[in-house]
């Protein structure tokens, strides 16, 4: 099932100019920098914007063309920006029921237990919303969205007005709520950290367009990916990590390859769990060294070499059966070791390049 999304819209000097299909399983990131059109095709596709011609198309279900308009209240969509635009004069649980009561119980898949449950907001239910801090503002109108059951869940910026220090709280909850709730996602960012944490594919966009769409892991095996404007290149994996053992060490295991990497408290999620690693956290050996302090020793094949522009290489390679690991290293280590596509190494990472946020017990590791 996909949304299919044909719009012309002008502001002055900016245009929007879509027609694209979104498939609508899992998380979506409409990824660009501020001004591309992002927000807009949003309220495109909620039908707060009604563009001439326009045709929006969610399954077999027409929102939007020449003949007829759904209005938002009839789309079944849950809307969430960067406010939280909470009714100041309701309890937690009364802004959580607002749209619960709303819904025709024939389509009620979540009740509010539920919802407290996953975004760990069950103790909030009786506070006033100014009793609440900004992350639980946040989650808490994620909740009140999820409770109207909707078809599709539109995230505008959700992060952008919180502090770092709530960003990280809140973060574990929107990564649950994009693997628990069952809802396909859009989520509009300008952060390509939102976007490797917990997006299953991104489109792209820039100045009024969406330039392509494509898996997590296709963007991130490209060497000109924006995803790799601001941190460099970054290999996303998938896979379950254990409780510490007495070193203070997790296991994270993804297709039979083992990582270890730091504790930082908290008890580890039971769910698919993403580990970020740069690349250039990344060392290639041609043989596997010995008494070094380097605890991950993951022998890989080198799949593809892409040179860069300042002396430094792009280096793809695949753990046995696994999935693709990236490395940046100099140009002159290239020829040095004379690697080559084919070529068998050993990639060492540090178990410190690979930490989770402190207090954390989100599904993912960040090697930030």
């Amino acid at each position: 099932m996909n949304l299919e999304v044909k719009a012309r819209l002008s502001y002055g000097a900016f245009t929007l100019d879509v027609d694209e299909r979104f498939p609508l399983q899992g998380v979506t990131a409409l990824f660009g920098r501020s001004g591309c059109g992002k927000t807009t095709l949003l309220r495109v596709i909620a039908g707060l914007e009604r563009p001439r011609g326009a045709c929006v198309r969610f399954g077999d279900q027409d929102w939007q063309s020449d003949a007829s308009f759904i209005p938002l209240a009839r789309r079944r969509i849950g809307l969430v920006f960067q406010e939280h635009s909470l009714l100041p004069h309701r309890t937690v649980q009364g802004n959580l029921e607002y749209g619960y009561k709303r819904t025709p119980s024939a389509l009620r898949r979540l009740h509010v237990s539920d919802v407290g449950e996953l975004l760990g907001i069950g103790d909030l239910l009786d506070r006033r919303v100014d009793q609440l801090s900004g992350g639980q503002r946040q989650r808490v109108a994620l909740g009140r969205a999820l409770l109207r059951s909707p078809q599709l869940l539109l995230l505008d910026e959700p992060l952008a007005a919180l502090d770092t220090q709530t960003k990280r709280e809140i973060m574990p909850f929107l990564s649950r709520l994009a693997r628990e709730a069952g809802v396909p996602i859009l989520l509009v960012t300008h952060v390509p950290d939102e976007v490797e944490r917990l997006a299953d594919r991104v489109a792209f966009m820039r100045d009024g367009r969406v330039e392509r769409v494509e898996t997590l892991q296709d963007a991130l095996v490209r060497p000109d990916s924006p995803l790799f404007d601001e941190e460099g290149p970054v290999s996303v994996l998938e896979g379950a990590l254990s409780k510490p053992d007495a070193d203070g060490l997790c296991r994270f295991e993804c297709d039979g390859m083992t990582l270890r990497v730091p504790d930082s408290g908290g008890e580890p999620d039971s769910g698919p769990q993403r580990l970020r690693i740069r690349a250039r956290d990344v060392i290639l050996s041609l043989e596997d060294a010995k008494g070094i302090s380097v605890s991950n020793h993951i022998p890989v094949v080198i799949e593809a070499i892409h040179t860069g522009p300042r002396g430094e290489s792009l280096i793809r390679a695949r753990p046995a059966d696994g999935q693709i690991l990236l490395a940046q290293i100099t140009t002159a280590a290239v020829r040095r070791l004379n690697l080559a596509v084919g070529t068998r190494c050993i990639a060492l990472i540090k178990s410190l390049a690979l930490h989770r946020p402190a207090g954390s017990a989100l599904p993912f590791i960040n090697g930030a």
